[in-house]
């Protein structure tokens, strides 16, 4: 039988699985990568890009409050802008979040490789078969803890909360007796000016340290008082976690043995590999190394456990739209649990962890992807002004219509920021996936929206997606041709970004369709998959 969410969640759970999703890998790898991209001015692309995440996170507080839905972030495209777009965005975001565990048991076994160093291959970051089959055993452990209960899977992130929260703190007050300002000017400043800073933000580890938006309004559901509780869960998360990393950052770049710095901050990542471990090391702390170590494996271990929950929740909420198989839209009456979007979930987890991948080799994509299925909630935001005017805001944000289309600009600024090797395959893929929804355009739903009508409302994503990939090739960044100089592209960035917005907002459904958050029952959901085709 099909249940309903139960509402177990409160605003302490609530802001901890968020900071538990923030403080996961990022805060274990990402300082040495942005002190090699960036230099010390780096140290200023945790407070723009918490700006940047803080903007994004407003609007995300006020649609999470008025549509407290699960998997929230893929549905509120659909209310505002039909199934194509909500297809589209799903797909994206499926991809990063089920990847994001991954990501997470890939960081465990590369700090465990400490300990046990045939975890990971000589003179490589890839996993031995001994190695895979430990990030399999974890990715095991994150199904069960989700699948036996929400509260097994909350209590087990409240108790290792506690240790992976006060090792952070532990290194913040140990680094401060070993900072030396003199590391900030050594080798330069900011030895590769503004770009370097740009490039930090989109791919030095920056935006995939603040992820706590998704999984907080993905559990809306089961969030006791979502109204209040949502939008005060995110801006603590963003504002915490911003003040937390820039001082991490801070106190890495000023602890660093002078004399390792040398002349160039872009080769820090390779003597920093697995910077906190390292420098412990470095400045003769193995007691601190040790400790590090055992946070490493805590830290992403839980990280990893909130998105595999996050991820069911997406994939059920994908399954909500229409583009989906149904069966992945029940839920358990006994615990409340989506168990067969869990299953696919774990099952996509694995399949990210074949290739066997480094840390570094998946961030960079799943960053970008997870920025494109931010961009469009302030696109829904605005939309829903004018096809949802009755629709009831506990949460009203004053200022939206300057922050959405801000909060859209910064956003495209880290699309473009990725690069076009990053951006030609993942926004290509995005205009395969338009083809393919085309092609099988008699297996789609259309009962309440027409096909016409959802092409009508997608058409500026499309755009969108096209114009940005120019731009990438003809940018500066990630393998561009460099013919489109700074400050030239972010002007041109902005330009596009505001008419893609305007155009958005009013290319909107003629009325929103906002449905309730009732899982469908099991036995109609069954009776669905056999009648249709896949979709």
């Amino acid at each position: 039988m099909s249940g309903n969410f139960k509402k177990s969640i409160s605003l302490f759970d609530l802001i901890l699985i968020g900071l538990g999703a923030i403080f996961g890998s990022a805060w274990l790898f990402a300082v040495s990568s942005v002190a090699s991209k960036a230099g010390p001015v780096g140290s200023f692309a945790w407070l723009i890009g918490g700006a940047i995440i803080l903007l994004i996170g407003l609007v995300y507080a006020e649609l999470g409050a008025a549509l407290p839905r699960t998997g929230g972030i893929l549905r509120y495209p659909v209310y505002s802008h039909g199934p194509l777009v909500g297809y589209l965005i799903s797909f994206v975001t499926i991809i990063a979040y089920t990847s994001l565990v991954s990501i997470e048991v890939t960081a465990v076994r590369q700090y465990l490789a400490f300990w046990f160093p045939g975890l990971t291959k000589a003179n490589s970051e890839s996993p031995t078969v001994i190695g895979w089959l430990l990030q399999f055993a974890l990715l095991a452990l994150f199904f069960l803890l989700n699948y036996w209960s929400v509260k097994a899977f909350t209590k087990a992130n409240a108790i290792i909360s506690v240790f992976k929260y006060l090792v952070p703190v532990t290194i913040i007050v140990i680094l401060a007796f070993h900072f030396k300002s003199a590391n900030f000017s050594v080798a330069g400043f900011a030895p590769f000016g503004g770009q370097g800073v740009q490039t930090a933000i989109a791919t030095g580890g920056v935006m995939f340290a603040y992820l706590g938006l998704h999984p907080i309004v993905s559990i809306a559901s089961e969030v006791k008082n979502p109204q209040r509780n949502i939008p005060i869960a995110l801006v603590v998360c963003i504002i915490l976690s911003a003040l937390i990393y820039t001082t991490m950052q801070v106190l890495f770049l000023g602890s660093i043995p002078t004399d390792m710095i040398g002349n160039d901050w872009a080769q820090i990542a390779d003597k920093f590999s697995l910077p906190f471990k390292d420098i412990a090391i470095a400045l003769g702390l193995g007691w601190l190394a040790v400790i590090v170590v055992l946070d490493a494996v805590v830290s992403p271990g839980a990280s990893g456990n909130i998105f595999m929950n996050t991820a069911s929740r997406l994939v059920y909420a994908w399954s909500r739209t229409g583009t989906l198989f149904k069966t992945f839209s029940k839920v358990d009456k006994g615990t409340g649990i989506p168990r067969s979007s869990l299953w696919l979930s774990f099952g996509l987890s694995v399949f990210w962890t074949l290739p066997f991948p480094s840390w570094d080799a998946l961030v960079n994509v799943c960053s970008v992807a997870l920025i494109l299925s931010y961009v469009v909630a302030p696109i829904s935001s605005a939309a829903f002004r004018v096809n949802a005017k009755d629709l009831k805001k506990p949460f009203k944000l004053k200022g939206m219509s300057i922050i959405a289309p801000l909060s859209f600009i910064f956003a495209s600024f880290i699309v473009y920021w990725s690069g076009w090797k990053t951006n030609s395959w993942l926004l290509g893929s995005q205009l395969v996936m338009f083809v393919l929804y085309l092609i099988f355009s008699k297996y789609v739903p259309t009962k309440e929206v027409s096909l016409a009508q959802q092409l009508k409302s997608a058409w500026w994503l499309i755009a969108y997606y096209i114009i940005m990939l120019v731009i990438s090739y003809l940018g500066s960044f990630g393998g561009g041709t460099e013919t489109l100089k700074n400050p030239v592209d972010l002007i041109l960035v902005t330009v596009v970004a505001l008419a893609i917005y305007y155009w958005a907002k009013y290319s909107g459904l003629p009325k929103a369709i906002i449905d309730n958050d009732e899982p469908i029952p099991e036995e109609k959901a069954e009776a669905e998959v056999k009648a249709e085709p896949a979709k």
